[in-house]
């Protein structure tokens, strides 16, 4: 793994949520994008190396949904970045970690990217990701 790529946050609105993290980080908000397969909105904001994904559900049977409604707005993922997702997640797998996907699926910011069954990772839902070329 290369480094933390970026710390996934969901959030009930990203209307209220974009201008407390513009304060917080004192830095805009570069992107938004919906991702219409995950049922997602997202918004990125960097802060040096790392940046920070800010997650709205758009549909009520999305993931990021069932998080909020389970947990409430918090910490949902940690993303690193991977230099090739494909030996990653056959390495991972043969260490012993679930996969939550067989092959790696297109998210957010022109990223493929793979997610570890938290049940493997003490908890934290992780999240591996390749820029994709």
């Amino acid at each position: 793994m290369l480094k933390v790529e970026h710390i996934g946050i969901a959030v009930t609105s990203l209307d209220v949520s974009i201008p407390l993290f513009e304060k917080l980080l004192n830095t805009p908000c570069y992107k938004k994008e919906e991702v219409s397969s995950e049922q997602v909105q997202t918004a990125f904001f960097q802060q040096g190396e790392t940046k920070i994904e800010l997650l709205e559900a758009t549909g009520p049977d999305s993931t990021i949904a069932k998080f909020l409604a389970k947990k409430g707005e918090g910490m949902h993922h940690i993303a690193f970045e991977v230099a090739d997702i494909y030996a990653e997640m056959a390495r991972l797998q043969q260490e012993g970690f679930v996969l939550l996907q067989e092959t790696p699926k297109k998210g957010a910011d022109n990223k493929l990217i793979c997610f570890l069954h938290p049940k493997n990772t003490n908890g934290v839902l992780i999240e591996i990701c390749q820029e994709i070329k």
